[in-house]
């Protein structure tokens, strides 16, 4: 058996532990159909298939997989590793802590970009509900949004024939929207109604989960490189590993890579033709401005995993940087404290920094069309003037 089956094998026997560690999976089938006929392994076993996983490896992209593989494994068998060390092992970056001087200098922006009497995050809440989109118009808008997305990323990377998605909405989930990649180049798209969703919000969920995000990304890379070139470990996609840090920085850098002011203007008489209020470039800026506070749920994780704080403490805190509402709070502390995703926080934040970095404002196919390491990534931000 080749080590890109090995490498299949313990990640969806992994998979089985915990709901939602195997993001998706498009191999062979007679793989899956064996692990889910076999009893649940051990956690210590999988750490020992993983460390004879990594013997096989030479250093690259796969044996970065393989690293985020065996961490976890060593979590569900109980060694000790501080919350730090996990996340570094299995997405290649380490967390840093950063001062509140940062989100107090957002909370300054915001009060110019958003004027008026009462306290900032009951303007920010208000602005927000003012471009409020209807739960039932969310999908509709999204499905009508795609059509500009798609043309732009078409005209940077050429898509596969036959790429097809859905749409569909959900609720009660820790997270705003999902990509359920289903291989043979489809994805099933989700956003969650629970969540309160604007008309600029409409736009950065079609283009971070569809085009030119993790649609684009998953279905460029199962045609070039399963398809095409025949590499097995791209039929799996597991969320503790450095290819999801990849993916999110993707899909967060990308919307500002493909789509410049004459898109944006037609994207506004989308939302126009759905009778939406829309302030497209007032949005934008107070996008811009409050992107150091995605980094806020990589604080909770730390927080409750490392620093020992209770749930009470990180909404405290997290209430009165973030100026979310106390529902939405609640939702980030939920998804921090998944098995699932409680690692996961630092893919969005330093996804974005690392491939903002790697791309530099222009249009580069490679992270969507090739296995980059985050190592590579990390440094082109070390070597950016």
């Amino acid at each position: 058996m080749s080590a890109a089956e090995d490498y299949l094998l313990l990640g969806l026997r992994l998979g089985r532990h915990v709901e939602g560690l195997v993001d998706a999976y498009y191999g062979p089938a007679e793989l899956k159909e064996h692990v889910d006929a076999e009893s649940l392994v051990d956690p210590t076993q999988l750490v020992a298939d993983g460390d004879a996983l990594l013997a096989q490896l030479e250093d690259g992209w796969l044996h970065d997989q393989a690293v985020g593989l065996r961490t976890y494994a060593g979590v569900l068998a109980g060694e000790e590793l501080s919350y730090s060390d996990e996340v570094e092992r299995c997405y290649g970056v380490r967390p840093t802590r950063v001062t509140t001087d940062g989100y107090a200098a957002v909370h300054e922006q915001l009060d110019e970009l958003l004027p008026g009497p009462g306290d900032l995050a009951e303007r920010y809440e208000a602005w927000r509900h003012a471009h409020s989109v209807p739960p039932g118009k969310v999908v509709p808008v999204i499905k009508d949004v795609l059509a500009e997305l798609r043309a732009r990323t078409a005209a940077v990377v050429d898509l596969p024939a036959g790429e097809e998605l859905v749409v569909e909405e959900v609720s009660d989930e820790p997270w705003w929207a999902f990509n359920y990649y289903q291989g043979n180049l489809r994805s099933r798209v989700v956003v969650n109604l629970d969540v309160d969703t604007t008309s600029e919000d409409v736009v950065e969920i079609a283009a971070h989960e569809i085009y030119p995000g993790h649609h684009t990304e998953h279905v460029l890379k199962e045609q070039l490189l399963l398809r095409d070139q025949g590499r097995l470990e791209e039929s799996i996609f597991m969320i503790p590993t450095p290819a999801s840090l990849v993916s999110e920085g993707v899909a967060e850098t990308g919307p500002g890579v493909v789509l410049d002011e004459d898109d944006w203007d037609r994207l506004a008489g989308v939302l126009d033709r759905h009778g939406l209020e829309s302030d497209l470039d007032r949005a934008r800026a107070v996008r811009a401005a409050r992107r150091p506070l995605r980094r806020i749920a990589l604080d909770l994780a730390l927080m409750i995993h490392e620093d020992g704080a209770s749930v009470e403490e990180a909404q405290v805190y997290a209430q009165r940087w973030s100026l979310r509402s106390p529902e939405e709070v609640a939702q980030g502390v939920r998804f921090v404290t998944s098995p699932t995703w409680r690692a996961y926080a630092i893919t969005y934040s330093a996804g974005h920094d690392v491939c903002s970095a790697w791309v530099g404002g222009d249009p580069d196919r490679r992270l969507l069309t090739e296995h980059v390491r985050v190592p590579d990534l990390v440094a082109a931000i070390s070597s950016s003037p």
